[in-house]
């Protein structure tokens, strides 16, 4: 007798007889002689009674088609193998149909889910075929029921789901000086150690690469410039060295003189120690000049995973006070100022600027003059961003300005907002941890269910218990995926787990992660507050107090709970204000299906990104920010606040420093500024003209109109997907 089923998934369910019985029945309804209601049930009978206790779905309906084969009916037998045949095409045209929309490279949101992922290309095709079709295995095989039940219902997004069978973590903050002190082994091969400036810029970039072919996130640097400091001095003496062979004279006296900065200077009039010095100073910051040309360059063209797509890098920097620092720091600045090739705007590494008072944002501050030349790189290429180091939530009580290894107590975050810094298992640091994954929570969907309920009190009551119970499921899912990655072994990641990740030094390549995985979060994401808040009680937080009071309390109590779940699990939880890309338009399209489109909810193609006021809503700056800000100590796993700037920036640095003003006023973590930049790529000629077609110089339309989808650059809209497109367009000016 039959009595489990092994289904096509994998899955094994109990074995039901009624949809024998109904699959018979739908064939005979087929029929000129209709339906038999003892034949039903005989086949049913014979077929539940003498199989085996446990069948596949084939073996039963082979079993089926054999019994009307057999009967006075195989007229229905026909339909039967009909139906079946029917039913086999249906399941694989739907992969056939997408794939198909790869092959011929159809601009939809499944080849244009990743902005800075070229999926036309062999490479990039190739790992959309692998991601499409790993999705439903994960689905059938690596997700519980209530969780498949949560994402079927358009409540939870699983992130990254596609890397979910590989183990993989999603991204890290690199500790450089010990990749450049001791060199690594990625698997193949063996790189020393650096000795010189040229050579620690190449180790860190392939120090990004190899580790983004073994995670499914970002890389990011989170000390710069403390980490290229050491080479360039060694470069100067090596420069020092240089002229003792030539002048066959001893100069080791100069070796670790005192340089007060790395400035170049004509030789006329200098003499004896001072011309040396001078002439040694020219070289290295020549030398440095071209290394960091020579980093931006190679983040911009070195691919990594399988070729399709560069590295998803970012760089932290602007504390180190060192002479060597601020060489590497003006050098990175006037690089990326002048672009790269002819004059283009370096998409990566994205480029954070560490703001902290005492050391770069007050005149009398040591590197004030690189901040005021960072704002005005930012007003031409969009970077850096501004990291707020004097937040309250970002500070530590072990950074001291005395301390050469100050960099330690600075929380450094990935440029599309992902952030790393508190640890209930290690020291408070971002060096050598990351994120692990996350998920996002449809709060929209939630509150669209509530929105029947007349009276306001009891509509906001079962919100919240609807809120409670998605984020008791999301932070079950995540410890369920950390307990399928903590199984990975150490040699599955040749870099991660023996250079980059804390604590990966002491483990064994034939070993478990296990020991080393807790140091990273846990991020549980949200999308849409603002609509959320318009279907609760009509208007959102950038109208209305009382939107801004209940946006409050809803993130605070998210914050809340996630710190329950900490200590319930014994992992580092974090709320995280999702940077939504491909994600932006999926949740809104499946509800307004399922709700009809709703003024200022649904009636867009997207939600709002996490808490931010809606893009295509008019304020100025100031109240952007005195809304905002609140949210970033709620949102620890990672946030950014944004404005969007007119005219040409180029020529208005101040409008820079106003924003990085107002986060610090604020208490804002980390921000940017947002402006139009666009580039004839036949010619050169830049300008900030909005919508513009064709350059005014050349008459050429093939231009790069530059823009930033989620913390990111994008040299061309065309890979934009249709949610973000459409937000861009919604965007206004904040004056």
């Amino acid at each position: 007798m039959i009595q489990t089923v092994i289904k096509r998934d994998g899955r094994i369910v109990g074995f039901n007889e009624e949809k024998i019985a109904t699959a018979i029945r739908k064939a005979m309804l087929h029929t000129q002689n209709g339906e038999d209601r003892e034949l039903v049930r005989e086949i049913t009978d014979k077929i539940a009674f003498q199989g085996e206790s446990q069948m596949t779905v084939e073996a039963i309906q082979d079993a089926v088609e054999m019994a009307l084969m057999h009967s006075s009916r195989k007229d229905v037998a026909k339909q039967y193998i009909s139906y079946r045949n029917q039913r086999s095409v249906a399941r694989k045209a739907k992969t056939r149909d997408m794939f198909l929309e790869i092959i011929n490279i159809k601009s939809n949101d499944i080849t244009r889910e990743n902005a800075n992922m070229n999926a036309d290309t062999p490479a990039g095709m190739m790992m959309k075929f692998s991601s499409e079709t790993t999705k439903p295995f994960v689905d059938d095989y690596l997700l519980s029921e209530e969780v498949k039940e949560a994402v079927a219902g358009n409540y939870l997004h699983i992130h990254d789901k596609d890397y979910y069978p590989t183990k993989s973590l999603t991204c890290v903050q690199h500790p450089l000086d010990h990749i450049l002190k001791n060199g690594f082994s990625a698997g193949h091969g063996e790189s020393r150690p650096a000795k010189r400036i040229e050579t620690a810029s190449i180790l860190g970039c392939i120090s990004l690469e190899t580790a983004q072919n073994e995670m499914h996130g970002g890389q990011s640097i989170p000390a710069f410039d403390f980490y290229l400091a050491p080479y360039v001095r060694t470069s100067y003496i090596e420069e020092i060295k240089v002229l003792e062979e030539l002048n066959g004279q001893d100069y080791s006296h100069l070796y670790h003189t005192e340089i007060k900065d790395y400035n170049t200077a004509l030789l006329d009039g200098l003499s004896g120690d001072k011309r040396l010095i001078q002439h040694a100073i020219n070289k290295t910051v020549v030398r440095v000049h071209q290394s960091m040309e020579a980093f931006i360059h190679n983040m911009n063209t070195i691919h990594s995973r399988g070729g399709n797509q560069v590295v998803f890098s970012s760089i932290n920097y602007g504390t180190d006070t060192s002479a060597e620092g601020r060489c590497i720091i003006r050098e990175l600045l006037k690089s990326t100022y002048r672009g790269v090739g002819n004059g283009e705007t370096a998409i990566f590494p994205i480029q954070i600027w560490k703001k902290k008072r005492g050391v770069s944002y007050l005149p009398e501050d040591r590197n004030y003059d690189l901040y005021l030349l960072a704002a005005k790189v930012s007003a031409r290429r969009f970077f850096p961003n501004f990291l707020n180091l004097d937040a309250t939530f970002n500070q530590s009580s072990e950074w001291d300005e005395k301390d050469p290894l100050r960099y330690q107590h600075e929380v450094a975050t990935m440029g599309c907002r992902t952030r790393v810094f508190e640890n209930r298992f290690g020291p408070k640091t971002s060096i050598g941890r990351g994120n692990i994954s996350f998920s996002t929570i449809n709060i929209v969907r939630l509150a669209l269910e509530c929105m029947s309920i007349e009276n306001k009190e009891e509509r906001i009551a079962r919100f919240f218990s609807k809120l409670d119970h998605m984020l008791e499921l999301t932070a079950r899912q995540l410890h369920q995926r950390y307990e399928f990655q903590k199984t990975a072994y150490a040699k599955q990641f040749p870099l991660l787990m023996s250079s980059l990740w804390v604590g990966s030094d002491k483990l064994d390549p034939c070993g478990t992660i296990e020991p080393v995985i807790n140091q990273g979060t846990l991020g549980i994401g949200f999308i849409g507050l603002a609509e959320s808040l318009v279907a609760l009680i009509g208007k959102h937080h950038g109208e209305d107090e009382e939107a801004q009071k209940l946006g409050l309390k809803i993130v605070t109590y998210m914050r809340d709970r996630v710190n329950e779940f900490s200590e319930s699990y014994h992992h580092n939880y974090s709320v995280l204000a999702t940077p939504a890309e491909g994600l932006s338009g999926k949740f809104t399209l499946r509800d307004r299906k399922a709700f009809g489109s709703l003024p200022g909810i649904t009636d867009r193609d997207y939600y709002t990104n996490s808490n931010h006021v809606p893009v295509y809503y008019k304020c100025c700056a100031k109240r952007k920010a005195e809304i905002e800000a609140p949210y970033h100590d709620l949102t620890r796993g990672g946030h950014i606040f944004y404005v969007e700037i007119d005219g040409d920036a180029t020529h208005n640095p101040d409008a820079i420093l106003q924003v990085v003003d107002m986060m610090d006023k604020y208490n804002i973590g980390y921000g940017s500024v947002n402006h139009n930049r666009n580039r004839c790529l036949d010619c050169g000629h830049e300008n900030a003209t909005t919508d513009l077609e064709e350059c005014p110089s050349c008459g050429s339309r093939n231009l790069d109109k530059l823009q930033r989808i989620t913390g990111y650059l994008v040299g061309t809209t065309n890979r934009w997907n249709k949610a973000k497109l459409a937000e861009l367009n919604d965007r206004v000016i904040h004056n």
